[in-house]
């Protein structure tokens, strides 16, 4: 789970944790914020690490994926949630600067290819496996300013497709979702005047991913799914 200190990540994990008694890697840039959700779960019960990262730095790659498996066993799930707006306040593309949009590429795109890559074999070989790329609605509306940010996730969700298109019949399943607007800081830094009391809770929404993630029928790979749209009703993931 990357971008996991806080906000989606933390929601997801805990869950995933919590909720369904998962072991889960927690992958965050922030020491401190990543010791104190690392904590917080594991007071909860939970079986949880912590690996200092930067998803953007290609060196870091293989070193997420070898301390996750060295404490918790295989990967069977990945969560590629960690984004980067670029800088804010968001600008038009024609104020943006080429190496910005590099930086968002690097977060956004390619560390979640690599990652992704990084665990696909081992899942293919055991037959299972989940992988989750975390897009936004920024990916299909045209949003003015929103460019480097939008661009980055349409491109996400494309990625998505074709893995699930080349990952056919393996057992493997490629999920692209739209977590919504959510009250976390990423949002505040992107829409500073947004009213707190509008937005999903992301751990609400975390929940919501948590039951995408275990049930195969209702998010069958290649799917992009929506989380404002996606009920847990009457389904059997509790």
């Amino acid at each position: 789970m990357t971008g996991a200190s806080r906000g989606l990540g933390l929601g997801v994990a805990r869950s995933l944790a919590v909720d369904h008694g998962l072991g889960v890697a927690l992958v965050a840039r922030e020491q401190t914020a990543l010791d104190a959700a690392v904590a917080q779960l594991r007071a909860a019960g939970a079986e949880v690490i912590g690996i200092v990262a930067d998803v953007s730095d290609k060196r870091a790659i293989h070193r997420i994926v070898g301390q996750a498996a060295a404490a918790l066993g295989d990967i069977d799930v990945l969560v590629n949630n960690a984004s980067s707006l670029g800088p804010t306040p968001l600008r038009a593309l024609l104020d943006s600067e080429c190496e910005d949009f590099g930086g968002v590429l690097e977060t956004n795109l390619l560390g979640p290819f690599r990652l992704t890559k990084a665990v696909l074999g081992s899942m293919v070989l055991r037959g299972r496996g989940v992988a989750v790329q975390i897009s936004s609605d920024a990916a299909v509306e045209a949003y003015p300013e929103w460019g480097l940010y939008g661009v980055s996730k349409a491109a996400l969700d494309h990625l998505a497709r074709i893995w699930a298109a080349e990952l056919d019949g393996t057992g493997v399943r490629m999920l692209s979702v739209d977590p919504g607007e959510m009250n976390t800081r990423m949002h505040a830094d992107a829409i500073p005047d947004a009213d707190p009391s509008t937005l999903a809770d992301p751990d609400a929404v975390g929940r919501v991913l948590a039951a995408m993630i275990l049930e195969r029928e209702g998010a069958p790979s290649g799917a992009r799914l929506s989380a404002a749209s996606w009920s847990t009703t009457e389904r059997d993931v509790a």
